[in-house]
């Protein structure tokens, strides 16, 4: 159990990001290092996020490409009412997790 805590105040929203260029921006020695530094960073998030999308979970194009295989390798299909609904739900639960962590990110920024 705290080991999910942990790694949910790991991660980083919008405002997390926004939060770490300024920091990576305010560190470097000049406006050159400072720019290179955040294209780095923009390619790391960048791949990141193309990762992420390919994990088999609903709502995601990994969450998609697991019922194509599954309707591929099943004797039968799976009604796409009832994707849409595993997907949905999916979606829900992400937007869920996207809500805690942008209040998670307010909160650090805010010192509480």
């Amino acid at each position: 159990y705290k080991r999910h805590i942990s790694f949910c105040l790991h991660m980083s929203g919008p405002v997390g990001i926004v939060s770490t260029m300024n920091e990576i921006g305010t560190q470097s020695a000049s406006t050159a290092d400072a720019l290179q530094d955040l294209i780095y960073l923009a390619a790391f998030i960048a791949i990141n996020l193309a990762v992420m999308n390919l994990l088999p979970l609903p709502a995601l194009d990994g969450g998609r490409i697991f019922f194509l295989l599954l309707n591929a390798v099943l004797p039968w299909k799976i009604p796409a009412k009832y994707e849409g609904y595993v997907h949905m739900a999916g979606m829900a639960l992400l937007m869920s997790l996207m809500l805690v962590v942008t209040l998670s990110d307010v909160g650090k920024l805010f010192g509480a």
